[in-house]
């Protein structure tokens, strides 16, 4: 399935170059191979650090920027604005999904919802074609409430601490 994907999105995108005759370049294809290699969301950063690191492949930034923007104008690619941070994702054949943010580390997980999904179906618009939706979901992961949990019990454990030692100094 990933590869027949792979294949479509690569066709896609020769098919756009030839029409408007820009050039094919290496760059081009080793980058949106990588993006379909992906995880789930990346940064301009992790991208960079697959092509270096599983391609032996290093781009410019500039070069990296542009062609995500490519890439979306080409709806091969979404751009996701989460808290402070631009997130990139493949989108071909990925469907509409909700998004899980933890506003404490900025994890971000994917989430299908059902009932989310067929309302969005079923919404009539006007003079405008649907073509997907995102929707973001903020609170805080199971990782980090554990944390908060445990830093509340050592902070309580620590005043317990010094209201005995103050009450020991008293008596």
């Amino acid at each position: 399935m990933r590869e027949s994907v792979k294949e479509t999105v690569k066709n896609i995108l020769t098919h756009y170059l030839e029409l408007n005759k820009y050039r094919k370049t290496p760059e081009r294809y080793t980058i949106l191979d990588a993006v379909y290699e992906m995880e789930g969301h990346f940064t301009l950063e992790e991208l960079g650090d697959k092509l270096i690191g599983d391609y032996n492949f290093p781009v410019s930034r500039a070069t990296l920027y542009n062609t995500l923007k490519l890439f979306v104008e080409l709806r091969l690619v979404i751009r996701h604005h989460i808290q402070t941070t631009t997130r990139y994702e493949a989108c071909y054949n990925n469907g509409s999904h909700c998004h899980q943010v933890c506003t404490m580390c900025g994890r971000v997980t994917e989430v299908k919802f059902q009932p989310v999904d067929d309302a969005v179906r079923s919404l009539r618009t006007k003079r405008f074609h649907k073509d997907g939706f995102a929707l973001y979901i903020y609170g805080i992961c199971s990782s980090c409430q554990a944390k908060m949990t445990r830093m509340a019990r050592m902070e309580n454990m620590k005043k317990n601490q010094k209201d005995k030692e103050n009450e020991s100094r008293k008596s």
